[in-house]
């Protein structure tokens, strides 16, 4: 028979444990001493208490995570091909790039079982053409596709318009007054911030605000679920309570317009902390990162290969980051409950902090006129900017640590001739609309200078 574990304890309020603290510190400052400061405006404390959480965040969390597979459709019979052959190695959805709207849509899914396997769609190419297309191809199927229209997120990116505003605007309009029974067709693309250098407050406002410019304009109009495109960083706790934020942040924004409360979530590591030299080190910041996504809520995982910042699309980086995840749900049980976080006093009261900050930035911007609005004045990329420098001024310091690049390198480590693809911030001078925000890696100027001295 069982019996209640520590009956013969006496219950330590956080006020006793803080006073022993003190005492033993013999006269140093708590805060000081044991209080990290972190950039994103959250202060981590020695400790965290039950006392410290009025009451546990009720964050909606998926029964279940899906392994996704990311395919650039450049040939519709090889990616078919290739679909099949992931699928059968362990990947549980598909996310299809496609640049083209003129897209053989049945060679693509030639033999795919569509009612039983996710598909994302991200379309580079946005027209009614290839959504006429679509539809029509899955009249009378079953299916769960989600497609990844993306406006703001192509503005943000890019600096302009796919055409410019009112017809794009026109065109998402028409597409959503259409009858597709998509799972999704709006999506916000968040990694832009993440991998720009944004904190997490930041990131979450921009998300919620971005999502909200959607539910302005069409929320009567939408369709399934709102979904959102998240980069987890390389703070672990920090990006299991980032995810949970995100679904209390929009469950509160789409009870405002009497939406479903419920997003879909597609995570993946963050390219800001990838690195070119000792490369094998991003092997494990993918799986923390993709660790975090699983455990924050995702409803699905992508997990970016080890050498994607230099190779080109290879069949044995692609193997190892599927076997990362395939690793995680069956030989690190990651699978087997649901909402796993819940209930740690850590993250509880990290969720709750966020969430805070989150929305007073987003009530920020609103006052200020919307996201678009500040988007095409550049406050959101000037924000963006000092938090990047910020960010980066700890890496080049030291203070913020890539082990093989600021700290413990390796001089024998030679990479000039293994560069299949430019991992640097490309700058193509050309005519924009607005500032576009620019995702840049960590160690980019440092490698830059390794490069040069080989």
């Amino acid at each position: 028979m069982s019996e209640p574990l520590f009956q013969d304890f006496e219950e330590v309020s956080a006020k006793q444990w803080k006073q022993k603290i003190q005492f033993e510190l013999k006269g140093e400052d708590y805060n000081e001493k044991l209080v990290t400061k972190t950039r994103d405006g959250i202060n981590i404390k020695p400790f965290y208490h039950a006392d410290d959480i009025a009451e546990t965040a009720k964050v909606p969390s998926p029964a279940r995570w899906d392994i996704c597979e990311k395919i650039y459709v450049a040939s519709e019979s090889k990616s078919n091909k290739k679909a099949l052959r992931v699928l059968q190695k362990g990947a549980e959805s598909l996310w299809f790039i496609i640049p083209s709207e003129k897209t053989d849509l049945q060679t693509l899914f030639q033999d795919i079982d569509l009612e039983n396997t996710p598909v994302y769609l991200g379309i580079e190419s946005f027209s009614e053409e290839f959504f006429k297309n679509i539809t029509k191809f899955l009249d009378g199927k079953k299916h769960q596709i989600r497609l990844q229209l993306d406006i703001i997120g192509n503005l943000a990116r890019s600096g302009n318009w796919y055409i410019d505003l009112k017809k794009d605007q026109e065109t998402l309009k028409n597409i959503l007054s259409e009858k597709g029974e998509f799972k999704s067709l709006i999506s916000v693309d968040a990694t832009l911030y993440q991998n720009a250098g944004a904190t997490i407050p930041q990131e979450l406002a921009y998300s919620l605000s971005h999502s909200n410019e959607y539910l302005n304009l069409f929320g009567d109009k939408l369709q399934g679920e709102m979904q959102f495109l998240i980069s987890q960083g390389s703070n672990y706790f920090f990006e299991i309570a980032k995810i949970r934020a995100l679904r209390l942040l929009y469950a509160t924004l789409a009870s405002e317009y009497a939406l479903p409360e419920e997003c879909h979530i597609l995570g993946q590591p963050t390219k800001r902390d990838k690195t070119l030299y000792d490369y094998n080190v991003n092997l494990l910041r993918t799986t923390t990162q993709s660790m975090s996504a699983i455990l924050g809520g995702a409803n699905a995982v992508y997990n970016s290969p080890y050498d994607s910042i230099y190779h080109k699309n290879n069949e044995f980086g692609d193997r190892i980051a599927r076997n990362q995840l395939l690793v995680l749900k069956h030989e690190s049980y990651l699978d087997k409950v649901s909402n796993a976080a819940e209930g740690s006093y850590y993250i509880e009261e990290l969720t709750t902090q966020f969430a805070e900050k989150a929305l007073n930035i987003f009530k920020e911007i609103e006052a200020g006129g919307g996201f678009l609005k500040q988007l095409k004045e550049g406050i959101i990329q000037k924000k963006i900017v000092e938090s990047a420098e910020k960010e980066q001024k700890a890496f080049d310091t030291g203070e913020l640590v890539l082990t093989g690049t600021n700290k413990y390198q390796n001089p024998e480590d030679k990479m000039k001739e293994d560069l299949e693809l430019f991992p640097f911030l490309k700058r193509n001078p050309r005519k924009t609309l607005i500032v576009p925000v620019l995702e840049k890696r960590l160690a980019e100027k440092m490698e830059q200078e390794r490069l040069e001295k080989e």
